[in-house]
């Protein structure tokens, strides 16, 4: 507390002596003034300058450093080997000598009591201060003072500090020797408290261990008895355990009755559902003006179409959120029957608004328009009959499967035979000629139908492109070259009819030989006879009417054998091939029938790349689906019906699957559970092949729940070759 008041009376020293009153102004460098030119004070050296200059030298000022104090004033400057009697100048205008030589007189000095106290105290330092001057090689530096009374100042202040830095190393070691006693005093009791606790905690071991060895002895003793009441009660519980897992196996017997119950009415409801997309498909096939167009009727069918798409799209969705793995529920069902019911009523509405038509028709030509409303009228009820024959089946099919097509399926089979014999009667005198030059143009025309089939390939998409529109120019009535001459359908009045026979049985026959000796050559085939189709539909018909002749599978239709039917002629009706040699082997016969099965799954699910894709496919996906349907309604055969689902889902399943999703799955499932077992159950032991590749396929296709892409498939980058 002296030291910070001394420190603040030594401030208000200086700020009250003249030089403390000195003004300074920024301006003065500029104009070249002296800052001091306004003190009139003539300023010299303390008499106890020396003592002061000696304590301000660098080399004391490193000792107090490294005493961690240093003494910070840069208003001093000075060296340790400056003489006391040398005299040093203060600024530019005066220059002070030293107070030892008295040359100059001091300066006034204040009477004030601090002042008084100052000097006495830096009297004292001259009996301390050696001001005897030290001998220097070099000389003495050049240093800036305060006036005297800052010096005589700071003079104290490096007093009070090394006196206080001094009581300071006094006490802090007296404090460290008091503190290290202390650690000692404080370690030793603490030893002693740790051998104290050790013998206690042994102590207590010892206890403890007793205690223990006697409650055992005890426990021991108790648990004789609690081991007999145990086996007691051991018993007892036996008694109950065997009553419960009696009950249990009850009840599990009871679940899985239920169970098997539930599976049985899903697997109904899923038939049921498959049954009613068919005829939802049929019946919106039949909203196609199609039959208006042939009747001569003009009428715009629209707006049931656009119905008839929407009710199929309504039901492909209850097919598509069924749940993956599970059979549909009530509430799916419900909303199906209601959209076939629905399209019922629509076909009927249909029906009855052109019904109206030709009766408008009628009235205009009355002879015909009473034939045909008997015609209608006959129609109506052959639809009614057809419909409760239907309904009959659908009952049927639920007891078991079917040994022949339905009646749909086989009226579609006879008029696409019907479509073909009227194509080759038409034709007649230019398939039989009479001359030479009809003769001639038979064969022209036969070349330019089935060379370019037998040059389609996968080489390039370019090539594929050419051999397409070699062939709709040839359907369409234009010249083409063929064999280095122009032909044209033109040419002849039945050219068209004969080119467009000859091209679909080119095409069957391309399914027969060439994709059942390299599979991956029907695609190739396939695509460009759809765009063939789409383009001619007729051309279309003709294909499908050729493939079931010699496959009446891909319908599907197990001929029945008629009365007097030979067995030569019934194996020729089956698709087998009949010759002087006899009939083919059972081999061959299922090389081909599988190569044309290929054929048939790669054109439902191909398009035209270059078509237009507004026009709905003329033999989508949808038949895929009827197929497979319809074939799993009915009694498998010996060979091959294992041989053709093999083939039909290895070309087609990857499509079938990206459109059906979890229906085509419980499908899968359908076959694997139920149909398959059917399967094994009629094919012998030699016939074991088709039958396990066609396990194989299900169990990885339904291990993996994926199927592959079929081998061969024609990608975008095949188009750009």
């Amino acid at each position: 507390m002296g030291t910070e008041g001394l420190r603040w009376e030594t401030l208000e020293a200086l700020k009250n002596s003249p030089k403390g009153k000195l003004k300074y102004s920024p301006d003065w460098v500029e104009k070249g003034e002296d800052i001091l030119a306004g003190c009139k004070e003539v300023t010299s050296l303390s008499p106890i300058s020396g003592a002061i200059l000696k304590r301000l030298s660098p080399r004391h000022l490193l000792k107090n450093c490294s005493l961690g104090s240093p003494i910070r004033d840069t208003s001093l400057a000075t060296s340790e080997d400056v003489p006391v009697s040398s005299s040093v100048p203060i600024s530019p205008h005066h220059i002070l000598t030293s107070p030892i030589s008295q040359s100059t007189s001091l300066p006034p000095a204040t009477t004030d009591n601090d002042d008084m106290v100052n000097e006495d105290k830096l009297e004292n330092l001259h009996s301390m201060v050696d001001l005897s001057p030290v001998p220097s090689s070099t000389p003495p530096p050049t240093i800036s003072l305060h006036s005297p009374r800052a010096t005589r100042m700071a003079g104290c202040i490096c007093i009070c500090e090394e006196t206080h830095r001094a009581k300071a190393k006094a006490e802090l070691s007296l404090r460290q020797e008091l503190q290290d006693r202390l650690v000692a005093t404080v370690a030793s009791r603490e030893l002693e408290q740790l051998k104290r606790f050790e013998e206690f905690m042994e102590l207590k071991q010892r206890q403890e261990y007793q205690s223990m060895r006697d409650m055992m002895e005890k426990e021991t003793q108790e648990s004789l008895g609690r081991q007999e009441k145990l086996k007691e009660e051991h018993r007892h519980r036996m008694k109950i355990l065997n009553l419960r897992l009696r009950e249990a196996e009850q009840q599990r017997l009871r679940e899985a009755e239920l169970e098997k119950q539930r599976l049985v009415e899903g697997r109904e409801r899923l038939r049921a559902l498959n049954a009613i997309q068919e005829e939802v498909l049929q019946l919106n096939q039949l909203l196609e003006p199609s039959s208006a167009t042939q009747t001569g009727l003009t009428l715009d069918h629209t707006s049931y179409i656009t119905r008839g798409n929407q009710l199929c799209s309504q039901v492909s969705e209850v097919v598509r959120t069924t749940a993956e793995g599970q059979f549909p529920s009530v509430e799916d069902m419900t909303v199906a029957e209601r959209a076939l019911q629905e399209m019922r009523s629509l076909l009927r509405a249909m029906q009855e608004e052109m019904a109206q038509a030709q009766e408008r028709k009628k009235k205009e030509q009355e002879e015909e328009e009473e034939r045909k409303k008997q015609a209608d009228l006959k129609a109506l009820q052959e639809e009614q009959k057809k419909n409760a024959a239907l309904s009959a089946k659908e009952k049927a099919r639920k007891q078991g499967l079917q040994t022949r097509a339905e009646d749909s399926t086989l009226k579609w089979y006879k008029e696409l035979q019907d479509v073909a014999s009227q194509c080759a009667q038409a034709f007649e005198d230019l398939n039989n000629p009479k001359d030479m030059q009809t003769k001639k143009l038979k064969m022209e025309l036969q070349k330019a139908a089935t060379i370019p089939v037998s040059q389609i390939s996968s080489i390039s998409g370019s090539q594929l492109k050419e051999i397409f529109d070699k062939i709709d120019k040839l359907l369409s009535g234009r010249q083409i070259v063929s064999g280095g001459k122009s032909v044209s359908t033109s040419q002849h009045p039945h050219g068209l009819e004969f080119v467009s026979y000859k091209l679909a049985e080119k095409f069957v026959k391309q399914g027969e030989e060439e994709v059942a000796s390299h599979h991956e050559a029907a695609f190739p085939i396939a695509v460009v006879a759809s765009g063939v189709w789409e383009l001619h539909p007729k051309v279309g018909d003709l294909i499908l009417a050729h493939l079931h002749k010699k496959c009446p599978y891909a319908v599907p239709h197990y001929p029945p054998m008629k009365d007097g039917t030979t067995m030569e002629e019934y194996q020729k009706i089956l698709g087998y091939r009949v010759d002087e040699s006899g009939v083919e082997g059972q081999d061959s016969f299922l090389k081909r029938m599988s190569g044309m099965i290929r054929l048939y799954a790669a054109i439902i699910q191909l398009r035209w790349p270059h078509s237009n894709k507004q026009v709905p496919d003329p033999h989508g996906l949808n038949h895929g689906w009827r197929w497979l349907a319809q074939m799993l309604n009915m009694e498998p055969l010996a060979d091959v019906t294992a041989t053709l689902l093999f083939d039909f889902l290895e070309v087609c399943g990857n499509a079938l699957l990206k459109q059906y999703q979890a229906q085509f799955w419980k499908l899968m499932l359908l076959i694997r559970d139920e149909y398959f077992p059917r399967i094994e159950a009629v094919t012998s032991t030699g016939q074991m092949g088709s039958v396990t590749r066609l396990k194989q396929f299900l169990e990885n296709a339904l291990r993996n729940k994926q199927i592959d892409p079929p081998k061969g498939q024609l990608m975008s980058a095949f188009w750009r070759s």
